[in-house]
């Protein structure tokens, strides 16, 4: 065995000590013969020579990975993936609403003026009641997407009202509904100075939340009173299978043009984003959805589960 030979066999032997046997590095030096500056010099060189493969057998570490493997495949600067493996469905959501809100606050707890731009949905508004109470009066919250149903009532998932509850923050509502009654009617609403405002401010934000709609019968959408029953055949045939903000997209990702642009008032999608576009989802039923918003490079930064996941890498 040559001289180098040797000194390798001596490196792994202190880095199993040290990171397997959990000894010290006192303990290691005692064990081997050599002084404590040497036992330390062995296992950094137990690291460089690439001696060393470390494997966490929790499920943290697990998610750990497939965030790391979904942010190279799809481009994503943040990913944070949760536990699910056994859960419900409702436990699913609690978990992606619970990861969401400490992603929320690590922006929010900004001393910065920020400007947050706020999509709207269920898992959104779960997320912002995990939040803790901020105060942060310099932040402003801003809609992305009209509230009002074409009956005149409003969701009850309008979210960045209950951001800016949290944060003590501006709140600046895009005054329109989501799809007007007519193009004529649109033009009325988006023309407004108010609604022109608003939208320029959206269009700064330094941070966006969004959320990731399912586009199928009885999909949120539908049951809230958005679009109709017909409206939801129609989609479902052009193999629209998710909506952001009112934006239909397909299952390649491809935004879907359709006869509801027309009366659309939300603030306009951007593929690649510069700035962070971080979307909320999970659950069996979004898979569909969620690959579709990640292959068309709709958002950046994505909080999920590991059940989804796996289904978005096997793909």
């Amino acid at each position: 065995m040559s001289r180098h030979d040797k000194k390798l066999d001596q490196a792994a032997r202190a880095a199993w000590m040290y990171y397997v046997a959990g000894q010290t590095q006192h303990e290691i030096a005692d064990a081997l013969g050599v002084s404590r500056q040497v036992a330390q010099r062995l296992v950094a060189l137990a690291i460089d020579s690439g001696l060393i493969s470390v494997n966490i057998s929790h499920p943290v570490g697990h998610c750990m990975a497939l965030s790391a493997r979904l942010s190279e495949r799809f481009g994503l600067n943040l990913c944070q993936v949760v536990p699910s493996q056994g859960m419900d469905s409702a436990g699913v959501n609690r978990a992606v609403a619970v990861a969401g809100a400490e992603v929320m606050a690590q922006f929010i707890r900004n001393e910065q003026p920020l400007i947050i731009g706020v999509g709207s949905g269920r898992s959104l508004k779960a997320a912002i009641d995990e939040l803790p109470d901020f105060e942060r009066p310099q932040h402003s919250c801003v809609s992305l997407i009209g509230a009002m149903a074409a009956d005149g009532s409003c969701t009850r998932y309008d979210v960045p009202l209950w951001m800016a509850e949290k944060t003590q923050g501006r709140y600046f509502i895009l005054p329109a509904p989501l799809f007007a009654d007519s193009e004529q009617d649109r033009t009325l609403w988006c023309n407004h100075r108010i609604y022109r405002t608003v939208n320029e401010k959206a269009s700064q934000a330094d941070v966006t939340f969004i959320g990731i709609g399912t586009i199928e019968d009885q999909c949120p959408l539908h049951k809230d009173g958005f679009i109709s029953a017909d409206d939801v055949e129609r989609l479902s045939a052009a193999n629209v299978v998710a909506e952001m903000l009112g934006h239909f997209i397909d299952s390649e990702g491809r935004r879907v043009a359709n006869e509801l642009d027309q009366r659309l008032t939300s603030v306009n999608l951007r593929q690649q984003p510069e700035k962070p576009v971080i979307a909320l989802a999970g659950g069996a039923e979004k898979h569909r959805a969620i690959r579709a918003v990640l292959m068309g490079r709709w958002i950046n930064g994505l909080v999920t589960d590991e059940e989804s996941a796996l289904a978005l890498l096997a793909d």
